[in-house]
């Protein structure tokens, strides 16, 4: 996170300067990176920047390219957002153009950006299949792009070439007080069906074409969802063998295009096992084992109104949507962290203090300063150092 400060030889005869105030006018802004004292805090966020593509180009198909206005109008509704939250550490989805978005987040204070992977490009200027990216104020040490077992996609009774829809980015981040620290961002199988009808043939009557498109939408749908949970299956085996030998914290951010609280990824948060004593479990499991930031922001919050003996510690919070699609709402976006940001854990270094979902342009939209937003809340989350 950006701070402007001074040396503390400095700062002391500043403050004691009878013309401090001049002092401070014409003294430049300093970015601290390093400092023990000042990184009492770390946000993270997740950000899918919807179509994030520099024009001339467009994305998907021919008539889908920004006006320079328009592109000017994303670039700085996503700048704004960056100097308002400062989150330290970013994972960013939808990225049609990572160059653009390096030089766009270096300007705010980035110097460390990577992916993965380019989106495939066709007709030399239509853009399709957006990569993953990450932006950090902290350096990334290590950078690669997770593979899928192969072998234990086959035993799942997946296909030998099996693959992410979308490549996996891990990020080794050298995080102050924790050392290094692996990110992940991901942007899981959307619910859009697998199977796509052909719309341009005319000998189907009104009847056939309506079975038709029930048919691909029931099994398509379905093969989208046993993509995405394959997908999340494979990733999460993936970080506990990492975890198993790095030791290093861990951090999931993205869009997951699914709750959390249906099924399908519901084995992301497992913290139980069967057939394992008791003692073991306690002594080994949580430290592999993820929490979705929003409990673990609960559970800092209700251990620190205890704390405080306050009264209104079992006022149940209200978890602010990140997607909304007709009349309905839901909450696709999600930060998992391991143990080492869990209050209620023994050896734990951060605790969430905070957990923001911006949606300002989801439920008041204002043209002129949304009109080229997203369609997705941003979720940061700040976690504090614990004393």
């Amino acid at each position: 996170m950006g701070y402007n400060y001074l040396s503390s030889f400095s700062r002391v005869n500043i403050i004691n300067h009878p013309d401090k105030k001049e002092i401070n006018k014409i003294l430049p802004p300093v970015t601290v990176s390093n400092s023990a004292v000042s990184n009492l805090q770390l946000k993270i966020a997740t950000f899918n920047l919807f179509n994030y593509l520099e024009p001339p180009n467009a994305y998907y198909d021919f008539e889908r390219i920004y006006s320079a206005v328009q592109w000017q109008k994303k670039q700085d509704w996503i700048a704004e957002y960056l100097r308002e939250y400062q989150p330290d550490i970013i994972g960013f989805q939808e990225v049609f153009s990572p160059e653009s978005l390096k030089a766009l987040v270096a300007e705010q204070g980035y110097r460390y950006f990577e992916v993965v992977s380019q989106p495939h490009i066709i007709d030399d200027f239509i853009y399709q299949k957006p990569v993953v990216a990450i932006a950090s104020r902290y350096p990334i040490v290590d950078i690669n792009a997770v593979k899928p077992n192969i072998e234990l996609a086959q035993t799942l009774g997946l296909a030998d070439e099996f693959s992410f829809s979308r490549k996996v980015l891990r990020a080794t981040i050298e995080v102050p007080h924790i050392g290094n620290c692996d990110c992940y961002v991901v942007h899981f199988k959307s619910k859009r069906s697998m199977i796509e009808l052909d719309e341009k043939n005319k000998n189907r009557s009104a009847e056939q074409t309506i079975i038709e498109s029930l048919k691909a939408q029931v099994a398509g749908g379905w093969g989208s969802t046993i993509q995405r949970g394959s997908e999340a299956t494979l990733l999460m085996v993936d970080m506990i063998e990492r975890r198993e030998t790095t030791g290093n914290p861990m951090v999931l951010m993205g869009d997951f295009n699914n709750t959390l609280t249906d099924g399908v990824l519901s084995h992301l948060l497992t913290n139980t096992l069967r057939f394992v004593s008791a003692i073991d479990r306690d002594a080994y499991l949580a430290k592999y084992c993820l929490n979705d930031a929003w409990d673990l922001f609960q559970v800092a919050t209700t251990n620190e109104a205890d704390e405080k003996n306050e009264t209104n510690k079992d006022v149940k919070m209200l978890r602010t949507p990140t997607h909304y699609f007709g009349a309905g709402s839901s909450v696709l976006d999600y930060i998992l962290l391991s143990c080492e940001f869990d209050a209620s854990y023994h050896d734990s270094l951060y605790q969430v203090s905070g957990y923001d979902t911006y949606d300002r342009h989801l439920i008041n939209p204002i043209f002129e300063r949304d009109g080229e937003s997203t369609d997705h809340g941003i979720v940061l989350v700040t976690l504090t150092l614990r004393s």
